[in-house]
């Protein structure tokens, strides 16, 4: 008679939330990852053109190239700000993803161990039985030589 974990059905479902779970975690950390990247790719692209706007200027700069960097830099800013409302979005869903993934790590964790103390428990009882049994040999046959 082998081991059987009453659970086990329990346990395979816990199994495959906390596989979903971490796949949602990790399209979560991607989808961070990229929103910051981009919010890192414009805020290096306004640096570098308020550095060429300060090196023309004191070269000397047409009225209407003044007014074209500062739109551009005032569009700048506007998706500078619209990438860093993504990246504390995706960040907080990063984090709730995280938290779901640390609470089905934790259910699965329980039904292991829970396996575990069955499996000890089971494995006991088949060792007490056998050598209840072997006793059991030992004083037939001892019976049996002694008459």
């Amino acid at each position: 008679m082998a081991f059987q974990f009453r659970f086990q059905k329990i346990m395979d479902i816990k199994e495959s939330e906390k596989e979903r779970s971490f796949a949602e975690f990790n399209q979560s950390v991607h989808d961070f990852e990229h929103v910051a990247h981009q919010l890192y790719d414009s805020l290096k692209q306004k640096e570098v053109l308020e550095e060429n706007t300060l090196s023309k200027l004191n070269q000397g700069m047409s009225v209407q190239e003044i007014r074209h960097y500062q739109q551009f830099v005032s569009n700048l800013e506007k998706s500078i700000s619209h990438y860093q409302k993504l990246v504390q979005l995706t960040r907080k869903r990063m984090n709730e993803k995280q938290v779901k993934l640390m609470h089905h790590n934790i259910e699965v964790k329980k039904y292991e161990k829970l396996k575990e103390k069955q499996q000890e428990n089971y494995f006991a009882a088949m060792n007490e039985l056998e050598n209840k049994h072997m006793d059991d040999l030992s004083i037939q046959s001892y019976l049996y030589r002694g008459n």
